[in-house]
């Protein structure tokens, strides 16, 4: 049997992509999510905070830099068309991240009495980076319109995305801390959810509303069959994450992890959905994964250097997480 590499390579590229993108979000969404609950810690809980991302936070951004990457050299044409239509929030987004990494490295030397000034950048960058994200999430939903209401939508998803990662983060302080942060984590959490299960409403509402198309892969016999164990499942999922917070902490620290696994679940299907509802294309109804692919020559020479480098990533994250597991210790820069 022949293999169609015309039609074969732009799809594995588009899934190589849009999984670097899940896994951003999973990961990168706990420590912007712990930037943005700073405004609620005191000073050495503050403390405690950053050691549970100290690290990890660096490494995790590694993953946006392969997608950002990816979308640049497989999918060129499509990388102009949305960089040229979110170009502010994306220098937003990236204002943001160097704030962030700014004040998570200056806060640690200034004085005691500028320590304060570091926390608010840190904050600030968190929240600027998680909103700007959002915001091109709702634009992008509606097809990169650039309207009133797509401005207003984008900014709607902006804040709950931004909900969606404090939940994140709150979820992964319950994993690495204990004692009163702990607790004050789980509160957090309980918060959070209402604004990030208004955030997927309103995204899921939306979607299908903006294109007729999507409307009909949503509804149509029998697609609609295939896409409605997603929102059941979310659904559920929320319902019994809602319960959870009730109860934790637990004897023993007992499932600890499962609030951020759960969120994690709840992520991914969320992207499913939205991958379900723009194939086959990379720009809404605009350009195909294949209109907007490199050549085929290009796509083969771009995948053999990712078949390197996404192990390599994969590995080093997945040890950097066992090596420095258990609960987050002191902070030290010794």
């Amino acid at each position: 049997m022949t293999i169609d590499w015309p039609t074969l390579l732009p799809l594995i590229a588009a899934g190589a992509m849009g999984a670097a993108i899940l896994v951003y979000v999973i990961l990168d969404g706990f420590d912007l999510g712990i930037g943005i609950l700073f405004i609620a810690a005191d000073d050495p809980q503050k403390d405690r905070m950053i050691s549970s991302i100290g690290p990890f936070w660096d490494a995790n951004e590694t993953w946006l830099v392969l997608a950002v990457g990816l979308l640049l050299v497989a999918f060129p044409v499509a990388h102009g068309v949305i960089l040229t239509a979110l170009y502010l929030p994306v220098f937003v987004l990236l204002v943001g991240l160097i704030l962030r990494g700014v004040a998570f490295d200056f806060r640690a030397k200034a004085p005691s009495h500028h320590k304060r000034r570091w926390d608010a950048a840190f904050f600030i960058g968190s929240l600027t980076a998680s909103l700007a994200q959002g915001y091109m999430l709702g634009v992008y939903v509606l097809g990169l319109e650039t309207g009133a209401g797509a401005v207003l939508f984008g900014l709607l998803t902006g804040v709950c995305l931004a909900a969606a990662y404090a939940a994140m983060g709150a979820a992964w302080l319950i994993y690495k801390t204990e004692g009163e942060l702990q607790k004050k984590a789980v509160a957090w959490l309980r918060s959070a959810l209402v604004f990030t299960a208004l955030g997927m409403a309103a995204v899921s509402v939306a979607t299908p509303l903006a294109s007729p198309r999507i409307f009909d892969r949503w509804f149509g016999w029998p697609q609609i069959l295939y896409l409605s164990p997603l929102p059941i499942v979310s659904a559920l999922l929320f319902f019994q994450l809602w319960r959870d917070t009730f109860r934790l902490p637990k004897p023993g620290d007992r499932h600890a992890l499962r609030p951020f696994l759960t969120l994690a679940l709840i992520f991914a299907l969320g992207f499913v959905g939205l991958a379900w509802s723009f194939y086959p294309f990379v720009v809404p109804d605009r350009l195909t994964i294949w209109q907007a692919a490199s050549a085929t020559q290009s796509l083969a020479i771009i995948l053999g250097g990712t078949a390197v480098v996404l192990p390599v990533i994969a590995g080093y994250s997945f040890y950097s997480y066992r090596v420095f597991g258990g609960k987050a210790g002191d902070l030290s820069y010794d």
